[in-house]
Parts: structure tokens; C-alpha cells; sequence
């Protein structure tokens, strides 16, 4: 791939072809080195390495040009990192290892040492700088990934041994770039704090906030929606929508992570980056054009148009039995589920209530964007009874798009009932993998293309927003209310909706289509 462009061999052996057309094309410079840093934990294992073997096996990563450099604390060897993440990369493979994992495998060497001090990086320095000399690539011409599976913590000590250690010379024709991981601090202060330290050390365009929310296939779908469909053009305002809800539902608890958890809640853990950013992509006016900053720029003005979260619309809970993990404090006040209605503050969104809703431990698992239009006026056939139209984007499990829509039960009397307009992916796509969220964000990265990551006035904003409510509830001034593991959450909740306008339809569910 050296020549910058993609052989016709190449293209043909991708399971994804779309996939590759998105990124055909891609300059080149020296080779790559992907360095994982906290490369024994559980985001690398499960995740990061993962995603980079996706990316391998499809093409995307050639090994006459990349390596791939693990870095912790723990003192293994390269044979014992393997090892580890050997069972994470193919679950097709069984206990048996394809050829495609032992290959993926010998690329990954292992550096040992502390987040805080020169002596380990330097060694992490001089492996990295070892392979571009044995692929004979010009000094400061290749180009260095840092991703950080790391707490935010240590965010700061290190880029700091990064920035002074590791470095690849831009000026030399490479690059340098750091992925960070959420969350990017607690609330404004500590963001913006912790957005300063790493500003101090790099420019914007080198740091990649990953919310891994925007690497989802249907998420990235919705520009395509609303502004390549010609009958959304007209509907998509406050003039035909009623409401707007983005769900998030598990079905399980904290299961072991209950301390991890405490500390953040469902709003920090969910809210207010996954939820926020697909309202962003939903509010949004049309960018200029695609380019990264135009898109930003708008999602950026969707923010910075919410008003202050009214406290008689939001509704917080906690599950019974949350409490009984010993990690969690007996007197925790943290919300393992929330419902809270935005409001923007704009011409196209005055007065539709943007309802975001996150929990653990509810009766079903699934994340969906749910777009209810208001009733049709002068309604002769009296179907109100059977429901508003909805728009229902399913972004996991079974990812779909549906249009549920009044129409005439067959029959001889004039019946109605509520069916739909379905578009499911396992069914229309049959044999088309969907690529993993990181796998698609790792190769954004690569490619430069910022356009599904977190810009810094863009996470200033989204603090904007939920820091006073946060804030209210660390103080104990907000509390939630208990509920069941495997309902709907608290009662209340509904009521909110109720009383936010959302029209629930009885007797109506939708089933994915089987082949």
C-alpha cells in the first residue's frame, strides 16, 4: 500500500466492500506503529486489539507496514500478551488460532514500565524506532498512534512522557496522534482542566476524543437520512415532530464494576457523551459540506442552544440491590438510571422536548432513536387510538430503520391498525458484515478524518449542559428513587413522558423480520 492507493487484489479480499470504497485512497507516509497503551487491561483486550485485527484481516493494515507496540505496567513478555488477547481477536476460531491470528499476532511486541516515568517510554521509544529503521523508513517520516486504553487519571503524566520521549518530527512528513478515551473528566472543571493539560502538549488536530457511539453504523447513517432523503427535508421541524427520545437499556447491572460505576452514574456513564452526541446528529442543521469542522461546527451550535435542565424534568433511579456490591457505599446517591427532557432553544427545535434515557438492570437490552410526529390533523378515520407515526432507528441489537404508520387491516370492514415500513440490516444486508464501532474509528485516525470525534469546545458544551444537575446530585440534593431490576425503571418516569407528550402505543411491537 505504499504507492497510496489500493490494488484491485487488495480491494477484492475486504468482507466489506462499502466499507473499503470509504477509505480507498488514503495517503501515505512512512510505516505505521500503533501503540496501546494499558495494553494488559480489559479495553484493550476486549476492544482496541480486537479492532486492530479487524482491520487487519480485511486488508485495511498491512504487516510489511505496521507494527503494533503494547505498554503497562505489568511485567509479561510478548509471548504472554499474546496469549491474552489471542481468545478476544476471532471468535470463529474456537481454541484453534487461524493463520490470519498467528500472523496478527507476531506483530505485536510488548514494552514494560510506569505511565510516569522517562526510562520505560524511552525503551518504548527506541523499539518503535527500531521498526521504522528496519523498514528502512526515513527518520521522522512514519507515523505514531497512541491509543490510551488508560483511566483518565493518568491522561496527563502520559502525554507528557509521550511529548517528551516519543514524538515522530511532523515537519519530517510523519505524524503523531493520541486517542483518548472517555470520560474525559467529571464535570466542566475537571474537563476543562484535563483538556488543558493535554492542550498544553499537543495541537487540536493531533487528539482524538473517541465516543465510541459515533463509529456505530446506523449513528453514522443519520446525515445520510436527513439530508440525502428529500421527504425528511420538510418534516424534520417542530412544526411535524412532537418529541425526540434516545434510549439506552440494559439489562443487567454493574455486574463487578460497581465501583468504577458509583463514581461516574448513568449521566456521566452514558448521557452525556454517547446520548448527547446522537442528539447532535439529529438537531443539527445541514453542514457546508462533510468536512470534519463543518460538521462540528453545527453540532457544536446544537449544544450551545440547549437551556438549563429543569429539574421537574428529569427523573432519577436506583435499583434495588445496587447497593449490595461491597464496592458501592452503603450511602450512595448514584443513579443507575435516568430520564431527562433537553430543550433547544432555536427555530427549528422551539418547543419539542428531546427526551434522553438511560438504565441498568431494565427488562429489556437496546439503544434507539425514536422520532414520534404529531397527530394528523382532521384525523376522518379516528386513528388516534392506534398511535402517532414514529421514525424508530434501532442502533442495537438487530440494527434497523422503521417507519411505524397507521394502514387498513385487511378485511372488508375499514379497520386501521399500526404496521410498518421496515428497513432491518441482517435481512436486506444478508452476508454484509457491520463493521465494529473502533474498528471504524481506529481507521478514521489513521486516516486523519476527525469528523466522529469529540472536539474540545464540543465537550465544554456537553458539560454545559449537565455539570449544575451533577452537581445537584453529588450534594445529595437530587435522589433517585428505587426500582425493580427487570421493570421499565421507576413509574415516574413514564409520567414524564406522558406529561413531555409522548403518545405510547398499546397493543403494538415491533418484531425483526426472519428470513
Amino acid at each position: 500500500m505504499g504507492s497510496g492507493q489500493w490494488t484491485v487484489e487488495k480491494r477484492s479480499s475486504l468482507r466489506n466492500e462499502s466499507f473499503a470504497r470509504e477509505y480507498e485512497n488514503v495517503p501515505e507516509t512512512g510505516c505505521l506503529s500503533v501503540i496501546v497503551l494499558g495494553a494488559s487491561g480489559d479495553l484493550a483486550k476486549k476492544k482496541t486489539f480486537p479492532a486492530l485485527f479487524n482491520l487487519y484481516r480485511q486488508g485495511f493494515l498491512q504487516s510489511n507496514e505496521v507494527h503494533i507496540f503494547g505498554y503497562a505496567r505489568t511485567k509479561i513478555s510478548d509471548e504472554e500478551l499474546r496469549n491474552r488477547i489471542k481468545g478476544y481477536l476471532d471468535k470463529n476460531a474456537a481454541n484453534e488460532p487461524s493463520e490470519d491470528v498467528l500472523k496478527f499476532l507476531q506483530l505485536i511486541k510488548y514494552v514494560s514500565g510506569s505511565y510516569d516515568n522517562e526510562e520505560g517510554f524511552k525503551l518504548l521509544d527506541k523499539a518503535i524506532s527500531e521498526h521504522e529503521e528496519s523498514k528502512k523508513s526515513a527518520e521522522g517520516s512514519s507515523r505514531r498512534l497512541f491509543y490510551l486504553a488508560l483511566p483518565p487519571s493518568v491522561y496527563p503524566p502520559v502525554c507528557r512522557m509521550i511529548k517528551k520521549c516519543c514524538m515522530n518530527k511532523s515537519d519530517m512528513g510523519g505524524w503523531t496522534r493520541v486517542v483518548i478515551e472517555k470520560p474525559f473528566g467529571k464535570d466542566l472543571e475537571s474537563s476543562e482542566k484535563l483538556s488543558t493539560q493535554i492542550g498544553e502538549l499537543f495541537e487540536e488536530p493531533q487528539i482524538y476524543r473517541i465516543d465510541h457511539y459515533l463509529g456505530k453504523e446506523l449513528v453514522q447513517n443519520m446525515l445520510v437520512l436527513r439530508f440525502a432523503n428529500r421527504f425528511f427535508l420538510p418534516l424534520w421541524n417542530r412544526d411535524n415532530i412532537a418529541n425526540v427520545q434516545i434510549v439506552f437499556r440494559e439489562d443487567f447491572g454493574t455486574e463487578g464494576r460497581g465501583g468504577y460505576f458509583d463514581e461516574y452514574g448513568i449521566i456521566r456513564d452514558i448521557i452525556q457523551n454517547h446520548l448527547l452526541q446522537v442528539l447532535c446528529l439529529v438537531a443539527m442543521e445541514k453542514p457546508v459540506s462533510l468536512k470534519p469542522e463543518h460538521i462540528r461546527d453545527e453540532k457544536v451550535k446544537v449544544l450551545q442552544s440547549v437551556l438549563p435542565i429543569n429539574d421537574e424534568e428529569v427523573v432519577l433511579g436506583q435499583y434495588d440491590g445496587y447497593k449490595d456490591d461491597p464496592t458501592v457505599p452503603d450511602n450512595s446517591n448514584t443513579p443507575t438510571f435516568a430520564t431527562v427532557v433537553l430543550r433547544i432553544h432555536n427555530e427549528r427545535w422551539e418547543g419539542v422536548p428531546f427526551i434522553l434515557k438511560a438504565g441498568k438492570a431494565l427488562n429489556s437490552r437496546k439503544a434507539e432513536i425514536r422520532v414520534q410526529f404529531k397527530d394528523v390533523p382532521g384525523d376522518i378515520f379516528r386513528c388516534q387510538k392506534q398511535g402517532r407515526n414514529e421514525f424508530v432507528i434501532r442502533l442495537q441489537p438487530s440494527e434497523a430503520m422503521y417507519m411505524k404508520l397507521t394502514v387498513k387491516k385487511p378485511g372488508l370492514d375499514m379497520n386501521v391498525v399500526q404496521s410498518e415500513l421496515d428497513l432491518s440490516y441482517k435481512q436486506r444486508y444478508q452476508g454484509v458484515p457491520i463493521p465494529e464501532a473502533y474498528e471504524r474509528l481506529i481507521l478514521d485516525t489513521i486516516r486523519g478524518d476527525q469528523q466522529h470525534f469529540v472536539r474540545r469546545d464540543e465537550l465544554k458544551a456537553a458539560w454545559e449542559i449537565f455539570t449544575p444537575l451533577l452537581h445537584r446530585i453529588d450534594n445529595g440534593e437530587t435522589k433517585p428513587i428505587s426500582y425493580q431490576p427487570g421493570s421499565r425503571g421507576p413509574a415516574q418516569a413514564d409520567e414524564l413522558l406522558e406529561k413531555a407528550g409522548y403518545v405510547q402505543t398499546h397493543g403494538y411491537i415491533w418484531i425483526p423480520p426472519t428470513l
